[in-house]
């Protein structure tokens, strides 16, 4: 009560996680609304794989309804790492459980994982969860699962095997796996409820490019749950363009310089994911296409790239509010055809061509002191090349070396100051799309020497394989 009576008086109080439900429970019933809100704050910032059940539990039996929403969104989308990181989600009640694992948005990449958490969490109370079991059942997506995983992990397991009353979800999961081995293309019609997928959190845009000899206009997006690509024909009335530089700032992507054809751009566009509605913002001080762009600090870079003339050394930044591009310092090489990244608060450039030859070297770029250093050099020469941080090192990807396009790929680790081989893609490719999507490395289209090509791959570094 001295806390609540120093917030009423002072407009001061000292909210802590040891404190902050008790005094958010007692200001709920003093029916002091701004304390109440600045304990709903405090806790939705708490929130984490160690204490989101307990806090929904809290905001649910006191009628908390914007804090429950958030502990619900929260657990929907972090349900994953909250399971692999401790037993949180083994107090949930079995109308809890349903809820979650009923939501269309549940964040999982695999169906399996969900039902290896029900079983945890059955196994957790046997006795009396057994039963419950029957109404979480209807809420897995037993169609979206491997045939052999279901029929040696869920059909065969104990808790459903003798079973009379979880047959129908056995045998109608069954029937839609056989029907869909006898008729592949049922998987492009509407899906039972039983097999439909999940909402993805994240969702891979393709814009533009180099196609078929022209540049494109086409936007393309993938779901990594369904497994599919969809065009977009909201297409840039300004035209196509290649070569150009991709940022995603909130729901706006923003494509930087490129080149269509005939002409090399300055010119930099936004699209709105939502709205589907394109917008021309600053241009940049130098035309640029094979250009290199990364997002540190809310701030756009684009470094090197080719003017039509000249490979550059010179880069710049782009201030969203001011809607403005401001030169930096010029990085040590020119560059065109290279890639950027960002990794620990600074900025990495790899490879390239500086208008003789295909480069090996890379270098870091401090923002605070607008200086670039060289680190080690890369094992191979790599231009047109793509690189993107995972997991706390530096992937440099794919390439052109001068003579042939490659599928080798090597990390850089800042902690070692070290080069070492990542094992190979299944195609080789140059000037084409990274990405990291659903805790994998995805790399999309580019050149292969011959052609342009649509091939998509993934690589998970636990199993170490594209």
């Amino acid at each position: 009560m001295e806390f609540i009576l120093q917030y009423i008086y002072m407009r001061q109080i000292d909210i802590n996680y040891d404190n902050v439900m008790d005094i958010m429970r007692t200001a709920d019933y003093l029916c002091i609304d701004g304390l109440v809100q600045l304990c709903h704050e405090f806790v939705v910032e708490c929130l984490g794989p160690d204490n989101c059940v307990t806090i929904l539990q809290f905001a649910d039996y006191y009628y908390f309804g914007a804090l429950t929403s958030a502990a619900y969104k929260y657990i929907i989308k972090e349900f994953m790492t909250i399971a692999e990181q401790g037993n949180e989600l083994m107090k949930l009640r079995h109308e809890e459980f349903k809820l979650i694992i009923e939501n269309n948005q549940l964040n999982v990449k695999r169906e399996e994982f969900v039902w290896d958490v029900v079983l945890k969490w059955v196994d957790r109370d046997p006795e009396r969860r057994k039963n419950d079991l029957l109404f979480l059942l209807p809420k897995i997506r037993f169609g979206l699962m491997d045939t052999k995983y279901f029929i040696e992990n869920v059909k065969d397991h104990h808790y459903i095997d003798n079973r009379k009353d979880c047959k129908p979800y056995v045998m109608e999961t069954l029937k839609f796996m056989h029907n869909l081995q006898l008729t592949p293309s049922l998987a492009e019609t509407i899906a039972p409820s039983l097999a439909r997928p999940r909402y993805p959190f994240e969702v891979l845009f393709a814009i533009g490019g180099w196609s078929g000899g022209s540049p494109t206009a086409v936007i393309e997006t993938y779901d990594t749950k369904s497994d599919r690509w969809t065009r977009i024909f909201e297409e840039d009335t300004h035209g196509p363009r290649a070569y150009h530089g991709t940022i995603v700032m909130g729901h706006y992507i923003y494509i930087i310089g490129g080149f269509d054809g005939l002409e090399y751009f300055n010119s930099c566009r936004k699209f709105n994911a939502v709205t589907k509605v394109w917008e021309e913002v600053a241009p940049m001080n130098c035309k640029r296409c094979y250009v290199s762009v990364v997002l540190l600090n809310g701030i756009i870079y684009a470094m090197g790239g080719f003017d039509g003339h000249h490979r550059l050394s010179s880069a710049e930044k782009y201030d969203f509010e001011r809607n403005q591009w401001t030169m930096i310092a010029p990085m040590t090489s020119q560059r065109s055809d290279a890639c950027a990244a960002v990794m620990n608060g600074r900025i990495y450039i790899t490879g390239g061509f500086n208008g003789q030859e295909c480069m090996n070297t890379a270098e870091t770029y401090n923002v605070d002191t607008n200086e670039w250093t060289l680190i080690p050099p890369m094992q191979t020469r790599r231009s047109g090349v793509s690189c993107i941080t995972y997991h706390n090192c530096l992937y440099v990807i794919g390439g052109f070396n001068g003579l042939v396009r490659m599928n080798s790929s090597e990390k850089f680790d800042p902690t070692t100051n070290h080069w070492s081989p990542v094992v190979d893609m299944c195609n080789p490719r140059s000037n084409f799309a990274v990405e990291v999507l659903d805790d994998m490395i995805f790399v999309a289209g580019g050149f292969n020497g011959v052609t342009t090509i649509a091939q998509v791959e993934c690589y998970n570094d636990r199993m170490d394989e594209w």
